[in-house]
């Protein structure tokens, strides 16, 4: 037993002494291979691919119910997070992760991705704050930080239109192939403004990736 007490106070001391990230990047989306490659797992797809980038690994942390990764985007020690408790429970993990890391300026030094019905497919927002919008990740991150100045950027997928069925059926499916070349596009183009946010700021970033590609 006391070995074990030492081992874990050693794990603790480690993580304790593991420098405060400069900016919290959060991809929205559902964990689960079956929700992968859905239409509203675009936030997850854009993490992913910094990470991949960056050539870094993701790990479990259980005390933000999150998967996490570190990269450097210009000079700047960021913390990509996955929340993995389903999209409309989001909120809890970026309030865990602010909790953790209180260098991190609230709100300010956040940048959440996620999903947007309302922008056709591959079409990219960066803004600085704003509603929801009916997003319910977004939803449940606005409501647990008590305010709407949220820096975002909304990934366009699309709407399924009068004729199309249900909103949630459309989000949860997989975009036709087509459709898929042009979101597949815009998660490297959205992995770009990203970098852009962390490096010249979100001002500049909007004026280069908020109009069409």
């Amino acid at each position: 037993m006391r070995r074990i007490v030492e081992f874990l106070g050693q794990r603790f001391a480690r993580h304790e002494e593991a420098p405060a990230p400069h900016r919290l990047i959060v991809g929205l989306g559902n964990p689960g291979p079956q929700y992968a490659s859905t239409r509203h797992n675009a936030g997850f797809r854009v993490v992913e691919r910094l990470a991949s980038r960056a050539g870094t690994s993701w790990r479990r942390e259980e005390s933000l119910e999150a998967l996490v990764a570190e990269i450097e985007l210009a000079g700047q020690a960021c913390l990509l997070l996955q929340p993995q408790a389903f999209m409309n429970r989001s909120g809890r993990s970026v309030e865990a992760a602010l909790a953790r890391w209180p260098a991190l300026v609230g709100s300010r030094d956040l940048l959440i991705i996620y999903d947007d019905l309302d922008l056709p497919p591959g079409r990219l927002r960066l803004r600085p704050a704003g509603g929801a919008g009916g997003h319910r990740g977004i939803g449940d991150i606005l409501e647990v930080l008590q305010t709407r100045e949220v820096p975002r950027l909304r990934f366009g997928v699309g709407h399924p239109g009068k004729a199309g069925g249900s909103v949630v059926d459309w989000v949860l499916a997989e975009a036709p192939p087509q459709e898929e070349a042009l979101i597949a596009q815009a998660v490297d183009r959205a992995a770009d403004a990203v970098e852009a946010v962390v490096d010249i700021g979100l001002s500049r970033a909007m004026g280069q990736f908020n109009s069409d590609p």
